[in-house]
């Protein structure tokens, strides 16, 4: 069985894979980079009992992290707990698999070239991934399945925690559709800003970067708030949570076989 994790700016994810490439179990962690590798096992492997999957198959890992200060602790909680050596995304001599077409590749977040595998991979190209997390990043794939290049936005919750943070009398809101774009409270007003704003921005930048681009293009959505957002958004073509998780998997076989 394989170990993904993917750690984000606010959420770690542990996936364990079957031989048959199925994820059998998926669990949700916030992202601290004082963690120890102690806690993320005990956690783990606790979790991992509580559905019946046998920590002692685990026999490889894979990781990607935006977090560089959780990146130690998740290498020893793979040596330590499931005596195997992960393989890291963004280490030299991991072969993604794509070319990573941009000024600085370097600076191309794990996740977003993990996305990039798993989304041409599934849906083909040219693609548009649309990953709602800390950031809302729109990441551009061609025909080929390279990396040209992207968008980075302030997160919806990033988003609320601001308009909370800095207005002295708007409060905290939950992030929902609200059912009118005219809200006649506070509240309601604060929430069709936010979800009815991040439709608009989504459809207009996915608009602009297909006509920049020279051709149409499939849109998938990924992220915790991807099923909320994508429901309300004609062009996307695909609500995918797990689509990191599949790059991780194919990356790991990828390698495993060269």
């Amino acid at each position: 069985m394989l170990l993904a994790i993917d750690s984000g700016n606010t959420n770690a994810v542990f996936a364990v894979f079957a031989e048959d490439g199925t994820i059998v179990g998926e669990w949700r962690s916030a992202t601290e980079g004082t963690r120890t590798a102690d806690e993320y096992g005990i956690w783990l492997m606790g979790l991992m009992t509580l559905v019946g999957i046998d920590p002692k198959r685990v026999g490889a890992a894979v990781i990607a992290s935006v977090v560089p200060a959780t990146l130690f602790n998740l290498k020893t909680l793979c040596r330590k707990y499931f005596e195997t050596e992960p393989l890291i995304i963004g280490d030299e001599g991991v072969d993604l698999g794509v070319g990573v077409r941009v000024a600085r590749p370097e600076e191309v977040g794990a996740d977003r070239l993990v996305n990039t595998v798993a989304a041409h991979h599934v849906y083909g190209g040219p693609v548009i991934v649309v990953d709602f997390g800390t950031a809302t990043t729109f990441d551009v794939i061609d025909a080929e399945g390279d990396y040209i290049g992207g968008v980075i936005a302030p997160g919806v919750n990033l988003s609320l925690e601001a308009l909370h943070a800095e207005a002295a009398q708007l409060p905290r809101v939950a992030v929902e559709r609200p059912p009118r774009v005219i809200g006649t409270a506070t509240v309601p007003a604060m929430q069709s800003g936010i979800f009815w704003g991040y439709v608009s921005m989504i459809e207009g930048l996915v608009a602009r970067i297909a006509r920049e681009f020279g051709s149409p293009m499939d849109v998938i959505a990924t992220g915790g708030l991807a099923p909320l957002f994508a429901e309300s958004i004609d062009v996307i073509k695909a609500c995918d949570p797990d689509l990191t998780l599949k790059g991780l998997h194919l990356i790991y076989e990828r390698n495993r076989r060269s």
